[in-house]
C-alpha cells in the first residue's frame, strides 16, 4: 500500500483546469481521469494525504490502476509524484497547467502555424493515419521538430508512418522515436529510410525467433529484446542456429526460457560455432559412454568360485548331539 502526500490548499470544490479537460482528458484512459479528479478533490479540500487502497476502494480499482495512473499524469506534466522513501509513499504536486500552456503557446504558434498549407496537410495526414483528432499539444510537438530537430516535414510524416505499422499510435512513442533518430544523426529522407531498413531487416530475424518459441514480439520486454539483439547482431548467428538452441532448450526444460537459450549460444559462440554443420560436427565428436555390463562376468566369476564341500551326515549328527559321548 502507498501514500500519497498532498500539497493543497482547502476550498469546498474542486476547480478543473480547462487546459486539462482541452489537452489532456479527451486522450487519456477513463480510469486514469477518475484518478486524476478524486486526487485532485483531495488535494483542494485540504486533505494532507490519502493511501492508494483507500482510492482503490473509492473507484472500484486495483491499487497498481491507481499507480499506473499517477505515473501517467506524471509523464504528461499534469503532477509531480516524488517518492518519499523506499516504502512506496510519494509526494503529490498538482502543476500549474495554465502556466504550462502559455510556455506552450510561446514556443510555437499554432495559428501563425496552422496558415501555412504544408503544415496543414501534414497535419491532416496525421490525424487520418492515427485515426483521430490532433490535441494542441501534439499540434506544438510535431510541428516543433521542425525547429527543435531539423525535421522535414515529409521526415516527420515518415517517422509516424513508420511507428503506426509497429502499432504503435501514442505521441510519447513517436517522440521516443524522434529523438532517437537526432541522436543518430538521420538528417535526410534517405537516411531515415536506410534506418528503417536496419532496423525492419532485424525485426524480421526476431519476429522468426520469437514465432517460433510461440511468443508475440509485442509481449517481449527490454531485457529480451536485447538478448535477442546479442544473438542476431553481436553473435550474428542465423536464425536456424538460434531455433537450434531453443530446441535443446525446450528438450532439457519443456518450456522457452530465454537465460538458458543465451547459456547455450553463448557456448557455441565462445567454441566458434557459427552454423548447424559446426553444431553437428561438435556432437558427433562428444564421447559416446555405454553403461558397463558385468553379467558375463559375474557369471563366469560365480562359476569359477571355488565351493565348499560339506558332509552333510556329520552335520546331522552333531545337530542332534549324537556326536556326544555319555
Amino acid at each position: 500500500m502507498s501514500t500519497f502526500m498532498l500539497k493543497n490548499s482547502t476550498s469546498k470544490f474542486t476547480p478543473v483546469s480547462n487546459v486539462f479537460i482541452d489537452n489532456y482528458m479527451t486522450k487519456a484512459r477513463g480510469e486514469f481521469v477518475k484518478v486524476y479528479l478524486l486526487m485532485l478533490k483531495y488535494n483542494v479540500s485540504g486533505e494532507m494525504g490519502v493511501s492508494s487502497s483507500i482510492i482503490a476502494s473509492s473507484l472500484n480499482l486495483l491499487e497498481s490502476d491507481i499507480m499506473n495512473a499517477l505515473n501517467y499524469w506524471n509523464d504528461e506534466g499534469v503532477i509531480k509524484l516524488v517518492p518519499i522513501d523506499k516504502m512506496g509513499n510519494f509526494n503529490v504536486e498538482f502543476l500549474d497547467l495554465t502556466e504550462e500552456s502559455e510556455v506552450q503557446s510561446s514556443k510555437v504558434s499554432l495559428l501563425e502555424e496552422l496558415n501555412k498549407n504544408s503544415i496543414k496537410d501534414m497535419l491532416h495526414e496525421i490525424e487520418r493515419l492515427i485515426g483521430r483528432p490532433l490535441s494542441p499539444k501534439e499540434m506544438a510537438t510535431y510541428i516543433g521538430w521542425q525547429k527543435d530537430l531539423s525535421f522535414s516535414l515529409e521526415m516527420i510524416l515518415l517517422l509516424i508512418q513508420y511507428c503506426i505499422s509497429k502499432g504503435k499510435t501514442d505521441y510519447r512513442y513517436f517522440e521516443k522515436v524522434a529523438i532517437s533518430w537526432y541522436d543518430s544523426n538521420i538528417k535526410t529522407i534517405e537516411e531515415a529510410q536506410m534506418f528503417i531498413k536496419r532496423h525492419e531487416d532485424k525485426w524480421i530475424k526476431y519476429r522468426k525467433i520469437l514465432a517460433y518459441l510461440g511468443i508475440k514480439d509485442a509481449e517481449i520486454m527490454k531485457p529480451q529484446e536485447d538478448l535477442l539483439d546479442k544473438w542476431v547482431t553481436q553473435y550474428k548467428f542465423p536464425v536456424e542456429v538460434i531455433q537450434k538452441a531453443c530446441d535443446i532448450c525446450f528438450e532439457r526444460l519443456n518450456r522457452a526460457d530465454f537465460k538458458y537459450i543465451d547459456g547455450i549460444l553463448n557456448s557455441w559462440a565462445k567454441d566458434n560455432i557459427k552454423t548447424i554443420e559446426d553444431i553437428a560436427a561438435k556432437d558427433s565428436k562428444k564421447p559416446v559412454y555405454k553403461k558397463a555390463s558385468n553379467y558375463g562376468n559375474s557369471r563366469d566369476n560365480f562359476n569359477n568360485f571355488e565351493q565348499r564341500v560339506y558332509d552333510y551326515d556329520s552335520l546331522e549328527k552333531k545337530l542332534l548331539g549324537w556326536d556326544r559321548n555319555d
